[in-house]
């Protein structure tokens, strides 16, 4: 079957531009069918329902009219009856389409206009999703590009396959590109936004760090050594924990390469970003003390509940621990996902003094006892009235001066000065005005019905109705300064989720939600970042 030229051109332009668009073949030939239906109906009438079909092969192009079977035609130009359909079809029932086939059209002007718009569309459409499809599964991957334009501080990036932008903020400090320079960043989001998908790019994205070390160091892409954290201040320095698979291999010294070569490649790209390479431990005291290099430690006391740790450093060493503005001690904070307080060895000194005073004094005051007493319990690790009501009698009995009866009474001495704080505080929430109920809600012990009553929390329901924010506080920021606001239980030691969970638990109570409600998972997070950052051992500036 011969093919006339104008198939034939047909078919090129679809070819042409599924090429240049780097779009599938049928999706052009498609949008051309839809352009063509829709200058079918401007000729027809828009309530005709016209269907184009463009062979793919031939280019040949067929047009043709569906008409709805019916029993009673009230338009001809939509409706064919059932005894005419048949005589098309013997098979034909009511509600069924009969397909017409209707001449050739000639286009008009507008009608070229149109459909021309129509197929732009489409293909528009098409490419679009083509680059989100593209660069959707690429987020976390280092690409090149050539800077296409900067609009106010924000550069635009020609990846070849598509455009994307690395905003002001994800600049490292001082660096500026101009047109036709080349870039090389970190895929960290891409979204479908109603211009077409955005493709955004970092330059200071922690991970951005971790991928360039990747492509320096073989033993890292062959998963030898693995990156476990990275705490980054962009352009100024950053820490890198990294541990190795292989007791053969030094996992800071492949890093660092022969000579620092490996990691000057990597400070080079990030304009002279100071890297600290460090051993990580997953022994968290020592990955602290690794990471807070190259500050010397002389001692750390860790708070587990609090994720808290308090480190001990010679008074000359202070100044390097801390950093220039908290640099080091930031790094090393974010590396290991733990809070730092750095103390010289007198501050600790001092501070233990003072909580050995303050624990030795509450002793004696509820207890009644004179101050060696109070000296020994304080110096045998008691913190707290409470704790010396719990804990075996025994083990109160193995402290050197003191027997069986001597713990006996202690405990006897501590119940009852418990009974009478006990006592005092329900007497002062009755005084207050906060309903009995609110003692049923699980976690609320009596001093809090106090700080709730305080605070004008009297009833379940006034418990149900608090945010997190009101019993745990919170912090904004307000003329360029963080300032934290106090919640109602500020003091009680209790986390944001312990907050939640009184909130939750009151909700049951005043029926709001079920226990049901309660149990189900909520859905989590996307983790936006891999492991926490980490610290080094050796520098490179």
């Amino acid at each position: 079957m011969a093919v006339s030229a104008n198939r034939l051109e047909l078919l090129q332009i679809a070819d042409a531009v599924a090429r240049e668009k780097s779009i599938d073949r049928g999706i052009v030939i498609a949008a051309m069918e839809d352009a063509i239906q829709k200058a079918a109906r401007s000729r027809y009438g828009s309530e005709t329902e016209v269907r184009a079909e463009i062979n793919p092969k031939t280019g040949e192009l067929r047009l043709s009219r569906l008409l709805l079977v019916s029993d009673a035609v009230e338009n001809d130009a939509t409706q064919i009856s059932v005894e005419d359909a048949r005589r098309r079809n013997p098979a034909a029932q009511v509600g069924d389409y009969i397909a017409e086939q209707l001449p050739p059209l000639e286009y008009g002007r507008i009608a070229a206009q149109s459909a021309k718009q129509v197929i732009v569309q489409k293909v528009r459409e098409a490419e679009r999703d083509r680059q989100y499809q593209e660069f959707k599964d690429r987020i976390g991957d280092i690409v090149n590009g050539v800077v296409k334009r900067v609009e106010y501080g924000n550069v635009v990036v020609d990846l070849g396959r598509g455009e994307a932008i690395v905003r002001r903020d994800e600049l490292l400090p001082r660096e500026v590109f101009r047109n036709g320079d080349r870039v090389r960043a970190y895929i960290y989001d891409v979204r479908r936004e109603p211009r077409g998908p955005q493709i955004f790019l970092s330059r200071t994205h922690p991970q951005f760090m971790a991928k360039l070390f990747a492509q320096e160091v073989p033993e890292i892409y062959d998963g030898i050594v693995e990156v476990k954290a990275v705490a980054r201040d962009p352009g100024s320095r950053a820490k890198i924990a990294v541990i190795s698979r292989d007791s053969s291999v030094d996992p800071v010294g492949a890093c660092v390469g022969m000579r620092g070569s490996r990691v000057q490649a990597v400070v080079n790209e990030l304009q002279g970003e100071k890297i600290d390479i460090i051993p990580w431990s997953p022994d968290i005291p020592t990955f602290v003390v690794n990471a807070l290099a190259p500050a010397e430690v002389a001692k750390v006391v860790l708070d587990e509940d609090k994720e808290r740790i308090a480190v001990v450093v010679p008074d000359q060493q202070l100044s390097l621990a801390i950093g220039r503005r908290g640099q080091n001690v930031r790094l090393a904070s974010q590396l290991t996902g733990w809070d730092i307080d750095i103390l010289t060895e007198q501050e600790e000194s001092e501070r233990r003094q003072a909580e050995f005073e303050k624990r030795t004094k509450i002793f004696m005051e509820s207890l009644n006892v004179d101050e060696v007493v109070g000296q020994l319990l304080a110096s045998e690790g008691f913190t707290s009235v409470e704790e010396l009501a719990m804990v075996e009698t025994k083990e109160i009995a193995s402290i050197e001066g003191f027997d069986e009866d001597t713990a006996a009474e202690l405990q006897a001495r501590a119940s009852d000065y418990l009974a009478q704080i006990e006592a005092e505080y329900d007497a002062k929430r009755v005084a207050l005005g906060v309903a009995d109920e609110l003692k049923n809600v699980p976690g609320v012990t009596t001093r809090m019905l106090v700080a709730f009553g305080e605070e004008g929390v009297k009833t379940v329901e006034d418990l149900a109705g608090c945010a997190t924010d009101d019993l745990a506080g919170w912090t904004e920021r307000k003329d360029g300064e963080t300032k934290r606001e106090a919640g109602i239980l500020d003091g009680f030691e209790l986390s944001r989720e312990d907050c939640e969970s009184l909130i939750m638990q009151a909700r049951v109570i005043a029926g709001w939600i079920s226990e049901a409600d309660l149990a189900k998972p909520e859905a989590e997070p996307e983790a936006d970042a891999e492991d926490a950052e980490q610290p080094a051992d050796q520098s490179a500036t």
